[in-house]
Formats: structure tokens, C-alpha cells, sequence
């Protein structure tokens, strides 16, 4: 029997002050070359209405959850099949978990309207305003989840598509995903005006050798980059102003973006053991794999926990430089590790203890998300290739129905009010531990120039 009397929600109430339990499906649909894939389809969740009162029974409260463009309308903007989110949607309302919804999750649109191309944010805004029309009482959106980390998947590493490789791919499809957010936010407040933009992104911190101190400094301002670009804040004075404007951002884009500013209802914090990142000059200690630069040096770019785990910041930290640059209220809406389920709920754990730590600080965080509650697949290589490696999350659907881990009775605890710490196995979790170093770098410190 799901747990609806638990999770009772009604649309437009009020979010609370103490830290609740969200939930979270791993439902990219994202393009590399000319291959699509989808998440939700890979994880059986597309054929599986049963998996929403599995998930109810978690004592989850509210769950983000894809009425993706891609999915909806996949060859023509007024070809809508609407079949699955209505039944998706509504069974959900009647369960009481308040939907979250994503309209684009690392995905760049359609092939008709892609996010490289002036039609995405026009069309992204009319597909939300018809969203918004057809499920009046859903009162929060996400319409792209991590533009940021997106446009640099998409743009700066040439991963996915568009396949860019530099800072003005980067910028233009930043900018016309924020052009979007505001568009949507706008058609979608026309019909809910209630409706909240809860803006997720990675959010993690470089760390570096002396000499790359310059590149950290850029990465460190540059995450803030999505956030700061809704909030109006990239003024001339903005310390990545001139970076913006020579990689191809006119002066006009920039404005639009501050005279149409559109903060965040709520800053998703989406942090992976992956998020808080080391660069190193000394390249010949790092397998080639970890090899990049920036033109002017080659260095290696790997965890921090892997290189210098003395560095790690910790999410307390990230979450309350963020509150102390926006002062708007957060929730960590992903928190998810491949690994074992005692690593899992380490991880959870952990996670859930800093933001607590975060609120006894003085941050409003709200909320912690379990993340991919059915599992991912081909994260490992960064969805680049379809090698079916699966990480299984609260549920383990690798027999083709979901089978509940040790996560599950944590998280029902969890919900019902007990301890964090008493729900923590014993022991650390890997990162956590001296063997979690592999890169042991002696001094002294050595300039490695581009060849």
C-alpha cells in the first residue's frame, strides 16, 4: 500500500523550513552525433506505472520528474503525446508527491529546435506554456536541468552535442539556455502564477597546484555562472564580464539577461564525490586519460579526493558559499554515488549532515533529493558511448522490475523522522579513507608547457 497519507501534499503549499526528503529519476535524454538516448526508457521506468507507488512508499515528498520536449513533441513542435505524463502526472497528485517538473534534462532540444540553433528558446517557451496549460495545479518547474554543466558537456568539452570545443560555443549555448529559462518561467507564471523555478547545477570547487592558481580562480567564478546570468547579477562589474564578452557575448545579450533577470525560487544543488576537482601541472604523474590544458598549460584534471583530499571543501561549504552570494533558499536536488549500497548510503549520509550543518550556519536549505532512485546507465563515460554499464540506485532494475536495496528502509526511516546518524553504517565511506588518494604528488612543483 503507498504511503499517501505521509506524503499528503496540495498544490501552492507553502514549502516547509525543515529538511525534507525529495526524490529524483535519472531521465536524461541527451544527443551525441546523431544518437538520442533516453534514461527512462534504458531503466524500464517508460513501462512501469507501478514504479510511482514504489516510490511513495520511500516517504519522499516531493520528486523531480521529466515531461521532457524530446519526449512529448520529438518530430513536429504540434505533434504533443501527451498519454504518458497525463497518466505519469496525475498518478502522482494522487499519491501527494509534489511533481517537479523538467522540461529538458541535459538534453538540447529536439531535432527540429535544438539548443545550438535561435528556434530553441522560443520553442521551449511555447511547449511550457502548453505544459503549464494542460497541468495548471504543478507549481514548480525545472526547465533545464544544469544549463551550465550542459553548455560546458556540449560547448567546452565537445562530449555531446553540438560537440563545441571552445569558450564562445560554451557562451552561446549558455546564454540561449538562460534566454529560454526566462521565457518559459514567464509563458509557464502566465497560466500558474505561483509556479517556482527551482534552478538546478553542479555545484563543486576547484583546487590546483600554485601555478595553476589562475585556472582554478576562472573555474571557481565560472560555476556560478548559470545562477548568476538568471539572477541578473553579469553586470560590467562581473568578474567574468570581459570573458563573456570575448567569447562572443554582445553587450545587448547581456543586458537582456539583467534587465529580464529571473532569480530562483529555489537553487538546486546537484554534488557528486566527482563535483570538487584537482588540477595539476605535473602531468607525467597522471594517466593520459586525465590529460587536458588550457593553451597556455597542460595539466591533469582528476578528483580531489584522488589527489589532495586534504583540499575538499565539503558540501557545507559549497552550500554556504552559496547562500552567502545569493541569499535565496537551496536544496541539494541530486545526491547519488555508483557504488555498493552501504557506499550509497555513506554518501547520503554525509550529504544529509552537511546540509544540516549548512542550516545550523544560518542557510534556509529546504530539502536533500535522493538522486536516480532507479538507477543510471553509461554515466561512467558520460552517457559518450552505449556500453549498458547500469549503477543501480534505490531500486536495482537490472532484472527488469525494481528490486529495493538496503537504501530502502533507510530512506523510510529517514522519512519518518529518525537520525541521520543512526542510519549510517559503520565505518567511512571510501573517500573518506587514505587508500581513496592514488595520486601521491612529492614537490616541488614543476611548470609543464604546452607542446
Amino acid at each position: 500500500m503507498s504511503n499517501q497519507k505521509q506524503n499528503k501534499w496540495t498544490p501552492n503549499e507553502p514549502l516547509l523550513n525543515k529538511l525534507a526528503l525529495w526524490g529524483g529519476l535519472e531521465c536524461t535524454v541527451n544527443r551525441v552525433g546523431e544518437e538520442y538516448q533516453d534514461q527512462t526508457v534504458r531503466s524500464g521506468h517508460h513501462d512501469r506505472l507501478h514504479d510511482l507507488d514504489l516510490i511513495a512508499d520511500l516517504g519522499i515528498s516531493a520528486l523531480r520528474y521529466p515531461v521532457l520536449w524530446e519526449r512529448t513533441a520529438p518530430d513536429h513542435p504540434d505533434e504533443l503525446n501527451w498519454t504518458w505524463p497525463d497518466e505519469r502526472l496525475n498518478r502522482l497528485r494522487q499519491l501527494g508527491i509534489r511533481p517537479i517538473v523538467g522540461l529538458v534534462h541535459h538534453g538540447c532540444g529536439p531535432r527540429y529546435a535544438t539548443y545550438n540553433e535561435p528556434a530553441f528558446e522560443h520553442g521551449l517557451a511555447r511547449y511550457a506554456r502548453q505544459v503549464a496549460e494542460r497541468y495548471p495545479w504543478v507549481d514548480a518547474y525545472t526547465p533545464i536541468n544544469e544549463p551550465l554543466t550542459t553548455a560546458r558537456f556540449g560547448g567546452l568539452y565537445g562530449l555531446w552535442y553540438p560537440h563545441g570545443r571552445s569558450n564562445r560555443a560554451f557562451v552561446d549555448l549558455l546564454l540561449r539556455e538562460c534566454r529560454a529559462t526566462i521565457r518559459v518561467m514567464a509563458e509557464i507564471r502566465a497560466v500558474q502564477p505561483n509556479a517556482q523555478l527551482i534552478q538546478t547545477d553542479d555545484l563543486g570547487k576547484t583546487h590546483s597546484t600554485p601555478l595553476l592558481s589562475y585556472q582554478a580562480e576562472l573555474e571557481n567564478e565560472r560555476r556560478w555562472l548559470g545562477w548568476d546570468l538568471l539572477c541578473g547579477r553579469v553586470t560590467p562589474h562581473h568578474p567574468l564580464w570581459a570573458y563573456l564578452r570575448e567569447s562572443g557575448a554582445s553587450e545587448a545579450d547581456l543586458w537582456f539577461l539583467v534587465e529580464h533577470a529571473c532569480p530562483p525560487s529555489i537553487i538546486g544543488v546537484n554534488h557528486y564525490v566527482t563535483s570538487e576537482r584537482y588540477i595539476d601541472h605535473r602531468i607525467h604523474q597522471y594517466p593520459a586519460h586525465l590529460h587536458g590544458g588550457n593553451g597556455c598549460h597542460r595539466y591533469a584534471d582528476t578528483e580531489v579526493v584522488r589527489a589532495a583530499p586534504a583540499q575538499r571543501s565539503g558540501l557545507a561549504h559549497l552550500l554556504l558559499e552559496a547562500w552567502d552570494r545569493y541569499a535565496i533558499p537551496m536544496v541539494v536536488t541530486e545526491a547519488h554515488l555508483g557504488d555498493r549500497p552501504e557506499q550509497q548510503m555513506r554518501w547520503l549520509g554525509e550529504l544529509w549532515q552537511h546540509a544540516q550543518q549548512a542550516q545550523a550556519a544560518g542557510a534556509d536549505v529546504r530539502a536533500v533529493s535522493v538522486w536516480a532512485i532507479l538507477g543510471m546507465y553509461d554515466w561512467h563515460c558520460l552517457l559518450t558511448r552505449l556500453e549498458n554499464r547500469y549503477e543501480p540506485g534505490v531500486f536495482n532494475v537490472s532484472s527488469g522490475s525494481p528490486e529495493p536495496t538496503e537504501m530502502v528502509p533507510m530512506l523510510k526511516r529517514l522519512a519518518a523522522g529518525e537520525p541521520i546518524a543512526s542510519l549510517i553504517p559503520p565505518g567511512p565511506g571510501w573517500w573518506q579513507t587514505p587508500e581513496a588518494q592514488i595520486y601521491c604528488i612529492p614537490e616541488p612543483l614543476v611548470s609543464t608547457p604546452v607542446e
